[in-house]
């Protein structure tokens, strides 16, 4: 039997919020999605609040996965430690509330959930994310599927990761990018792959902020407190089939909704 699963990019502002609300209710239904996971960490720019994250849900998310920015919003630290679906990365070093692992369990269906973080060219302290995959993978009850978020910058981190799960985890993605790859594909060992998703949000921005504030960072200027740019918006991310029998990927395919 074949599982769709649904990962939408980084959602940017609380436009690229309101267009989720309008359009992915219809693509779940339109792609016979079963499982939806969105990653969430920048509807307020930097980071999300508990009332966004109730929100991001009502939108049709899942599973909400985070990133960099997760605590810079704190008041989402007690909703970390209530929510299971509400996912920080596993690897995170220090005494932070919440979890980078759930499990999503669909009757004959279980699916794992796995969010982590890079570190290459991320100012982070975190831990290895390739032994936190492996001690998680090691810890866990053998799911049906099991699903990566993997919040990193750099591409070769990204790929990395994606050949070092290959063929033991049904799915890696990458998010923190904001700008969608064109490397969608199954890697040789069975596991869906690609770089980035893209993201949620403004279409004429800079990764999601007004461009004119962008550009004055380069030119050495102070731009100040970044703001969201404006409408129109865009929906990024991508739909990977999987194969109940095997746990394994079957097809990607990235999506882009205007």
């Amino acid at each position: 039997m074949e599982y769709r699963v649904l990962a939408v990019g980084d959602v940017v502002g609380e436009n690229g919020l309101k267009f989720l609300h309008r359009h992915l209710w219809t693509v779940k239904k339109l792609k016979e999605i079963h499982l939806t996971v969105v990653n969430g960490e920048n509807i307020s720019g930097v980071g999300l609040t508990p009332e966004q994250a109730e929100s991001l849900f009502t939108a049709g998310a899942d599973l909400i996965t985070l990133g960099n920015h997760t605590f810079n919003r704190p008041q989402i630290a007690s909703m970390l430690e209530e929510n299971p679906y509400l996912l920080r990365p596993a690897n995170y070093t220090g005494r932070v509330p919440g979890k980078g692992y759930a499990v999503w369990d669909a009757g004959p269906v279980r699916v794992a959930v796995m969010n982590l973080i890079g570190r290459c060219e991320l100012d982070f302290n975190a831990d290895n994310p390739f032994a936190a995959a492996d001690r998680l993978l090691a810890a866990a009850d053998k799911p049906t599927f099991t699903l990566v978020d993997f919040h990193a910058e750099a591409t070769s981190e990204k790929l990395a990761m994606g050949y070092y799960l290959d063929g033991r985890v049904s799915a890696v993605w990458g998010t923190h990018t904001h700008v969608p790859t064109a490397d969608e594909q199954v890697l040789p060992g069975g596991t869906g792959y690609i770089t980035d998703l893209g993201m949620t949000g403004p279409i004429r921005s800079v990764l999601g902020i007004r461009p004119e504030q962008s550009i004055e960072t380069f030119l050495g200027g102070r731009p100040g407190r970044y703001q969201v740019a404006p409408d129109p918006c865009k929906m990024q991310g991508a739909v990977f089939t999987l194969d109940t029998a095997t746990g394994l990927c079957l097809g990607v395919e990235r999506i882009d909704i205007r």
